[in-house]
């Protein structure tokens, strides 16, 4: 009888001491994080906002309406002017971007055909097709395509013209800096007002803010 006690009691023994380590493996703590390791994205994507300020030339201003404007004759040649803009959109990943844009431009012309202002909203769609990484292997610089068409008015009415449909389309580049949410680059389009048949070149720097 004592001999069985003594193994029962050794058995148990065995028992807790096994749960005992067990319990102590399970509560080890995990590894240490790299403390050297990146808290965040240095660069990020997703919706934004952006602003491009710039120039427009036009390189033809056709007279829509004559009989109104009897002095600015058939029209006013080239035309250039201040061009701003507003975007908004969001990254399809880090190549794809598909923003709505408003922009405006007070065009100044001929002395006789005088100035006109031409305000446009639509669509932007935009594709990267280079890219360059930093000496961290971020990718910091790209190269893009784009094209964008929308909806303007012009002002005076029956000058320029009344409504328009202008698209745009060209390459540009945007280097996103060191301070993550802010990106900056230039900007280079052929654009075309479609009523007045009129072709035009722009270069606007930009900045956006990614949130």
């Amino acid at each position: 009888m004592t001999s069985a006690t003594t193994r029962l009691g050794l058995v148990a023994a065995l028992l807790l001491a096994s749960s005992g380590a067990a319990r102590a493996q399970d509560a080890a703590p995990g590894a240490l994080t790299d403390p050297r390791a990146a808290k965040f994205n240095d660069v990020e994507r997703g919706f934004f906002m952006g602003m491009e300020a710039g120039g427009l030339m036009l390189l033809k201003t056709p007279t829509q309406d004559a009989v109104k404007f009897p002095y600015a004759g058939a029209e006013g040649g080239r035309s250039s002017g201040v061009l701003v803009g507003l975007t908004a959109g969001f990254d399809i990943g880090s190549r794809v971007a598909l923003a709505a844009f408003a922009t405006g431009t007070s065009q100044r012309a001929g002395v006789d055909y005088g100035a006109f202002d031409l305000l446009a909203a639509g669509l932007d769609l935009r594709v990267a097709f280079w890219d360059r990484s930093d000496r961290n292997g971020w990718k910091r610089l790209f190269l893009y395509a784009h094209a964008r068409g929308g909806y303007a008015l012009t002002h005076p009415t029956g000058l320029f013209g009344d409504s328009e449909v202008v698209i745009a389309g060209g390459v540009g580049m945007e280097y996103f800096t060191q301070l993550r949410h802010f990106s900056v680059g230039l900007q280079l389009d052929a654009v075309y007002a479609l009523s007045a048949g009129a072709p035009g070149v722009s270069l606007s720097p930009i900045v956006r803010y990614t949130f």
